[in-house]
């Protein structure tokens, strides 16, 4: 089964007789508030416009739950993610697509949440909403209520510890830019840096300028380049689990599995006990 799904491809399965459930998971990541201007607000945004039929999904709400110890995204209560998701039309037996504003990583934590908790058929829409050329519809829409009880896979998924311990017997990559990876600069968490063997794969590094997803050879050849291969388990982290959820994705389209440290670097940064390297130099 494919991860990913093109707009055109979308919009025939939209016009077919089982059209899949529509996730519109608009998101950003935004210092705004520091500087006195508005947050962004996805769900306004929805409401301006929305590919037909789309529901809107609020990403620090429904797909984490509250900062703290645990990062700033951390796993939601899952009775309470499984309820809105059925709040948004989800059922295991029918196909779900979601999409963002076009970064793709909004988009990616909810397919990682929905994979993660059993659903068999979920997919991105590659380029987000950008790449979408049909109508839009404004308001919001109330679908029916869904069936969806999640169902978790401890495989899929890191802690602390586990992280700590892949990137000594696998290969656990970095998904955020390589100047935070490298500790110069920190912008949101207590320190810069990155878990002791880890190695830098910024995310950004795996779409092109239009925001698609590179082709499954080259990404293939590009993690093979990072180290990963057929004999060692992959992992992932970034800030706090959504860039990353978004280099799981690209290895998804390559073919590779991989679990996802959710608390990434804004849990383990927030413990003084834990090491921190910096530098280009994995160790």
């Amino acid at each position: 089964m494919t991860v990913i799904i093109t707009a055109p491809e979308l919009a025939e399965a939209l016009a077919g007789e089982a059209p899949p459930v529509l996730l519109d998971v608009r998101w950003q990541l935004s210092l705004a508030k520091a500087a006195g201007a508005p947050p962004f607000d996805g769900r306004a945004e929805h409401a301006a416009g929305h590919i037909p039929g789309a529901v809107f999904v609020d990403l620090d709400r429904e797909l984490a739950g509250a900062p703290g110890g645990h990062g700033r995204h951390p796993l939601p209560d899952l009775a309470e993610f499984g309820a809105a998701m059925r709040r948004a039309g989800v059922s295991a037996s029918r196909p779900v697509v979601v999409y963002d504003g076009g970064q793709g990583w909004a988009a990616a934590r909810a397919w990682w949440m929905l994979r993660w908790t059993g659903h068999p058929d979920v997919r991105v829409l590659d380029g987000g909403l950008p790449s979408w050329t049909g109508e839009l519809a404004s308001g919001a829409a109330v679908p029916d209520a869904g069936d969806f009880v999640p169902a978790p896979d401890a495989a899929g998924l890191l802690d602390a510890d586990g992280a700590a311990e892949l990137a000594r017997t696998g290969v656990l990559l970095d998904a955020r830019a390589g100047e935070r990876y490298r500790g110069e600069v920190e912008p949101v968490d207590r320190v810069g840096g990155h878990i002791p063997g880890a190695v830098s794969a910024p995310t950004t590094e795996n779409v092109g300028p239009d925001g698609r997803f590179l082709p499954a050879v080259e990404l293939k050849d590009r993690f093979k380049a990072l180290g990963v291969s057929s004999d060692a388990p992959v992992g992932v982290y970034c800030g706090s689990g959504v860039s990353g959820a978004h280099e799981v994705l690209a290895l998804a389209v390559a073919g590779i599995p991989a679990a996802l440290y959710v608390g990434s670097w804004s849990e383990w940064s927030a413990d003084p006990s834990r090491p921190v390297a910096v530098g280009a130099d994995p160790q």
